[in-house]
């Protein structure tokens, strides 16, 4: 295959993987992307509302993305959004409790009741994403998860809502977990601050 016909065929396969992301709830209830991301987006209003923090977690490039969305909610949502991806914080842990815990213990210590948790895991199958899942949900946070690849993977069901991209392509999963975050916050912004996500940076 020549690389523009693997150009079209990615293109092809990449707005496939838009249309077929799924979002349910803790049951498996099938709620549709629009209905889970308006969910989302009553979550992020009630969050600051409520003066509480959101926190983002992942491993590697979902980690990159954790951090890209932390910085988007907080400057531009008006969210205290914070990840625990600094070095001195990830080594500590793995090295002196284990890595599954890397983002269970900080969880343990900070999160509150009522505080948001997104856990983000293109297998869905990491240890310690899974860990977090389940300190979120025992502090008695919302919890929001984004995951890919095989449908019964173990963070599908845990969260409030969950986000899955039925895709095994690294690439597409974490572009499309990047592309919902995203969504939720231009959603929240355009639909309930009023503030033109499409057009707000004509003048720069």
């Amino acid at each position: 295959m020549d690389t523009a016909a693997f150009i079209s065929k990615y293109s092809t396969e990449f707005h496939r993987n838009v249309d077929s992301i799924e979002a349910t709830d803790i049951s498996g209830k099938q709620l549709g992307f629009a209905a889970g991301v308006d969910l989302s987006v009553e979550i992020l209003v009630k969050l600051r509302k409520s003066d509480q923090r959101m926190y983002i977690v992942g491993n590697g490039g979902s980690a990159a993305i954790a951090s890209h969305a932390a910085i988007d909610f907080w400057k531009n949502g008006g969210i205290a959004a914070h990840t625990f991806n600094d070095s001195s914080l990830l080594t500590c842990i793995s090295n002196d409790i284990g890595f599954e815990d890397v983002f269970a213990a900080p969880l343990e210590m900070f999160a509150r009741e009522g505080d948001l948790v997104i856990c983000i895991s293109s297998s869905g199958n990491s240890a310690d994403i899974v860990r977090a899942c389940q300190t979120a949900a025992r502090k008695k946070c919302t919890l929001i998860t984004l995951s890919g690849f095989a449908p019964d993977n173990k963070i599908r069901l845990l969260g409030d809502i969950n986000f899955f991209v039925p895709d095994f392509s690294y690439g597409f999963v974490e572009i499309l977990h990047q592309y919902v975050l995203h969504c939720i916050l231009d959603a929240k912004m355009y639909c309930r601050d009023s503030k033109d996500v499409f057009n707000k940076n004509l003048s720069l």
